[in-house]
């Protein structure tokens, strides 16, 4: 077993704004007040931090790889002003149809980070804001917690939560709680 903790995040609508419209370039890229702070706070809290994403919009021509890679040199930049950082980052660059194995709710970017740490799978949490993320989570058997951010909101009133699922109004709130009080779900 690893001495590491490990928090994995879904990139869209925990860190930074969504878009329905997709996020396709560095000026779109925005993080959600308080996110980075976040983030810094769950390093130095002695976690590693990884990261989970679909991005269809490479697939279905929006941006490509580079534009991809500068988002988050973007990302990484911004995190480093709050003395943050990401340790890992999987992302899917397939469309809903291509049939891969790791585009969300399939487990497979979790499985991955999860091996690269060397981390068993249930001792990890993933953090996102939609059903798919639920879903990967309970395909990869981790821990979930739910962000009212991005699609969080619309995830609660169209019913894909169960009660079982915490739910946080931020990443900023689940790091607040984690900090001050500790989670059961850790």
């Amino acid at each position: 077993m690893s001495r590491d903790k490990l928090i994995i995040l879904d990139r869209d609508g925990v860190i930074n704004h969504d878009s329905d419209n997709y996020i396709k370039s560095a000026e779109e890229w925005i993080p959600i007040e308080g996110s980075l702070e976040a983030i810094s706070q769950l390093n130095k809290l002695g976690y590693k931090v990884a990261i989970a994403t679909n991005q269809s919009g490479i697939a279905r021509g929006f941006y490509d790889l580079n534009t991809l890679e500068i988002m988050h040199n973007k990302m990484q930049n911004l995190l480093a002003m709050y003395d943050g950082k990401i340790d890992y980052i999987a992302f899917c660059p397939h469309g809903p149809d291509d049939g891969c194995l790791c585009r969300k709710p399939k487990p497979g970017m979790l499985l991955e980070i999860a091996d690269y740490f060397s981390i068993q799978a249930e001792e990890t949490t993933f953090i996102g804001d939609t059903a798919s993320d639920i879903k990967a989570a309970e395909n990869a058997k981790m821990n979930f917690a739910l962000v009212r951010t991005g699609k969080g909101d619309r995830t609660i009133c169209e019913g894909k939560t169960s009660k079982h699922i915490e739910i946080y109004d931020s990443l900023k709130g689940f790091v607040d709680k984690l900090s001050n009080q500790g989670l059961s779900i850790l």
